[in-house]
């Protein structure tokens, strides 16, 4: 596995992952052009060994709070490790920028992300009600840039 810094090549892999993995919610293209090349994001790519995107992260720097945009891993390659990889390196990244917390929104559906997120040390901080189209709650959790546990595989944030 290759974790590496996302660049505008990246757009047609990420595409296709975000329609299989969000479906009605998935980015757009020119969303994710913009998600993978803005000034003031993080984003990184997970590629299998032949060089295939696996999986990404991206999230947006702010003063002293990284926002975690998505993380999503394609099916086939979950519970491999790769989206703890993944937020590692955004946590890693967001440190060197001098954040102090991550924020980040997951359904309340999620029970994989929810998970995922609890053994990394994120917390509930709010709720915002019917936030996602199938009319499931958004949970708001707000996790340390340090890593606090083991990884794991990512079920997405901002997903259903």
């Amino acid at each position: 596995m290759n974790l590496r810094p996302a660049t505008a090549h990246d757009v047609p892999d990420v595409v296709a992952l975000e329609q299989a993995l969000f479906h009605g919610d998935a980015w757009s293209s020119a969303t994710t052009a913009e998600e993978l090349a803005g000034s003031d994001r993080l984003a990184v790519v997970a590629c299998a060994h032949e060089g295939s995107v696996v999986g990404y992260a991206v999230a947006r720097r702010g003063d002293d709070v990284v926002d975690l945009h998505r993380i999503g891993v394609a099916v086939r390659s979950r519970r491999t490790g790769i989206g703890g990889l993944l937020l590692e390196e955004l946590r890693r990244s967001g440190r060197a920028a001098g954040g102090a917390w991550m924020l980040l929104e997951v359904s309340a559906a999620n029970d994989g992300a929810l998970a995922f997120y609890a053994a990394e040390g994120f917390v509930e901080i709010d709720r915002r009600r019917r936030y996602y189209r199938d009319g499931s709650d958004a949970l708001v959790l707000r996790g340390p840039l340090d890593a606090v546990a083991s990884g794991g595989s990512a079920a997405g944030s901002r997903a259903r």
